[in-house]
């Protein structure tokens, strides 16, 4: 965002040392925005889309502009906070005299204290937490879902956030975006539409739930820095497929805490979704090995403890 520019630029002036620290990348985002997406659904607007530019090929320009003042701001600073192989990467590219530290996030509260158990679980129910914006890959995961299908008739896939396909009165007409139509194209396409669920907006407690109920989360996207949705997951023990995108090895090791796949390539997608509904030995395996690995990722204290001395180190001479 601008503001961030602008408070670098603040700095400057007063000679305030400054560091960034990086959620994700949209100069870097930007480049992987139609991933898998026809040109009509890159390109094509409703009337929403028209007003707020927020069709798949409008978000891509946002970005652009965004990321010139995101590089301007790296470019201008000598320190970086980033996490993953790829966000350093990335660093580098823009600003390679930058000191780079490394911090891991701390989680919301709830999913420090609740423990995914494969009996209590919906069984062939799978979660995605939100699919509103192309890199979500929403659409990859709805090509998946046929053939999951084939094997497991009642699965079920559950999408945190509003429904974008909803036409339902005068607003969600208003508000509805082509993405939304072309996810809805997919949906009618495949049949899918009573084995889709839209959950709605999910408060923290709701979302934990949401997770815990599930017997798998999947991670679709086309392109992801360190996605808290994989870290909460993998924090509660939930089985998880996550595609290999920017820095989801780095949280998550293929075949031992979950699966990795390709992320064009759904059948890969729906082919691990089905290891872990069929092998309950597996899925448990894979939760116990994820939580482990998520409680020292993202333990509260440690990760205070590294901020504070990241702050003690570029202060001192």
């Amino acid at each position: 965002m601008p503001h961030t520019l602008a408070m670098v630029n603040a700095c400057r002036r007063q000679g305030v040392k400054t560091v960034v620290s990086i959620q994700g990348l949209v100069s870097v985002i930007e480049k992987h925005t139609f991933a898998g997406l026809p040109q009509d659904a890159i390109h094509n607007k409703t009337f929403r889309n028209w007003v707020r530019h927020d069709h798949v090929s409008g978000l891509r320009k946002t970005f652009q502009v965004r990321g010139e003042a995101e590089r301007e701001a790296i470019r201008k600073v000598d320190h970086v906070i980033g996490r993953t192989t790829w966000d350093r990467a990335c660093v580098s590219q823009i600003n390679d005299q930058a000191t780079y530290f490394h911090c891991n996030e701390t989680l919301r509260e709830s999913f420090y204290h609740e423990t995914w158990e494969r009996e209590k679980c919906e069984p062939h129910s799978i979660f995605l937490s939100q699919g509103q914006y192309s890199i979500k890959g929403l659409h990859f995961m709805l090509e998946a879902m046929p053939l999951i299908l084939q094997r497991y008739p009642d699965a079920r896939l559950y999408i945190g956030g509003s429904d974008l396909t909803d036409r339902s009165g005068w607003k969600n007409k208003l508000f509805a975006t082509h993405y939304g139509n072309y996810i809805q194209s997919l949906i009618d396409q495949y049949n899918l539409s009573e084995h889709i669920s839209f959950t709605g907006t999910l408060d923290e407690q709701a979302m934990c739930q949401r997770y815990l109920e599930s017997h798998v989360f999947v991670c679709p996207s086309t392109i992801e820095n360190s996605p808290n949705s994989l870290a909460e997951a993998m924090l509660l023990g939930v089985p998880s497929v996550a595609s290999y995108v920017g820095g989801t090895s780095d949280m998550l090791a293929d075949k031992k805490e979950g699966f990795l796949y390709q992320h064009d390539a759904p059948y890969m997608l729906a082919y691990y979704v089905c290891k872990i509904f069929e092998d309950d030995a597996l899925a448990k395996n894979l939760s116990a090995a994820a939580q482990r690995r998520a409680k020292v990722t993202h333990d509260q204290e440690l990760n205070l403890q590294r901020l504070l001395q990241i702050y003690h180190d570029m202060l001192t001479p």
